[in-house]
């Protein structure tokens, strides 16, 4: 009897066993097939310049801070999706970044290519995550009780400003930029990327760099833009930067990477933290302080929340609502490197650069305050 007798000669229960697996076996090759072509189309748009794939890379990348999903909300704050500001991990995980020629020259955007700025001014109150102190809110995102945090900020920080210099400002993703103008639209194909330093992270270093260096604060701003071409290593990159910087200079105490976040509920929103501070409306702003797993060689971490619970602090007593949460996490972002270094977000992708650079002075003439005293 030939092969093929044999095989109708088969029981059904034989034949169907061997038809379910050649179609598995089919449908496994079928998949494999299509992710590699998905894989090779992503980086064919990455290669080319794809419009969707700088979209989405704009708001991928790094530049905030993580909402936790399925925790309470105050009545106070508004609901939204994970913000995005990446771990510090040794690969980050987005690629080379795309910087327009004139990304802030004013050009009618079509009514197609419209996305919705929302703006919001956030606030919570004392309750589950969120821990007041003094005037400040801390959104507490580790294992470490109420009672743990607030007795560690009943020690005051031990921080100065009386080396020469004492103070260095830095942009671990220099290129980040805003919009160019306050509107109620943004450009779905817009970037908010620009490596010119009159329209980037840059620019709003500077602000902050004059005001501490007319009160006569010793000041080193670096201008280095660690995320050009692109954000892989650029933590890694501006780590050598600090480093080098606190080397040659020992009286440093305060390090601050000054970023902007990027908030979007959706692929057709984004968010604009705002507050009217002095009848001028100011990009609202958010301090990150690191926390140590037991993994990140973060032995200060204490002293770095006290660092930023007195500057959230200083701010909101000397302009109430400027300030987000406090993001206190298991994240690094270079901060084993001194207990003064945090990472600050002024505005979002909603803000102007004119609204971070006014909220950039707001926060010298506070971190001036507060060591003042």
């Amino acid at each position: 009897m030939d092969k093929r007798r044999k095989f109708l000669f088969l029981p059904k229960e034989t034949k169907k066993k061997l038809f379910a697996g050649v179609s598995f076996f089919l449908r496994t090759v079928f998949g494999v097939f299509c992710c590699f072509i998905g894989i090779n189309l992503i980086f064919s748009l990455a290669e080319n310049g794809g419009s969707f794939f700088y979209y989405a890379l704009a708001f991928a990348s790094p530049g905030s801070a993580i909402e936790i999903l399925g925790t309470p909300l105050s009545e106070e704050e508004t609901p939204l999706l994970p913000e995005t500001e990446e771990p510090n991990t040794e690969e980050e995980n987005s690629g080379a970044a795309f910087f327009p020629e004139e990304p802030y020259i004013l050009r009618d955007v079509p009514e197609n290519r419209r996305g919705k700025i929302t703006e919001t001014q956030y606030s919570a109150k004392d309750g589950g995550i969120y821990i007041a102190y003094k005037n400040a809110i801390i959104k507490n995102c580790t294992s470490h009780s109420r009672e743990k945090i607030l007795s560690k900020l009943g020690v005051p920080h031990s921080l100065s400003l009386e080396g020469t210099p004492s103070v260095l400002i830095y942009h671990t993703h220099a290129t980040e930029g805003y919009e160019p103008e306050d509107r109620s639209y943004f450009d779905l194909s817009g970037t908010w990327r620009s490596t010119d330093p009159d329209e980037n992270m840059i620019s709003v270093g500077d602000s902050l760099t004059a005001v501490l260096a007319e009160k006569g604060i010793g000041v080193i701003h670096d201008g280095t833009m660690h995320d050009d071409p692109g954000y892989k290593g650029s933590y890694q990159r501006s780590a050598v930067t600090v480093s080098k910087h606190l080397e040659a200079n020992p009286g440093i105490s305060v390090c601050l990477d000054i970023h902007r976040d990027a908030i979007e509920p959706s692929q057709t929103e984004i968010i604009k933290p705002a507050a009217e501070i002095g009848g001028r409306k100011a990009a609202q702003i958010m301090i990150i302080a690191g926390c140590d797993d037991g993994t990140m060689d973060m032995p200060d971490y204490w002293e770095n929340l006290r660092f930023a619970a007195a500057l959230a602090d200083k701010l909101e007593e000397l302009y109430p609502g400027i300030c987000r949460p406090i993001l206190f996490d298991y994240r690094k972002y270079n901060m084993d490197l001194s207990p003064g270094l945090l990472l600050i977000e002024i505005g979002a992708t909603g803000n102007t650069l004119e609204e971070a650079k006014y909220s950039a002075e707001l926060l010298g003439n506070a971190l001036f305050e507060l060591f003042s005293e």
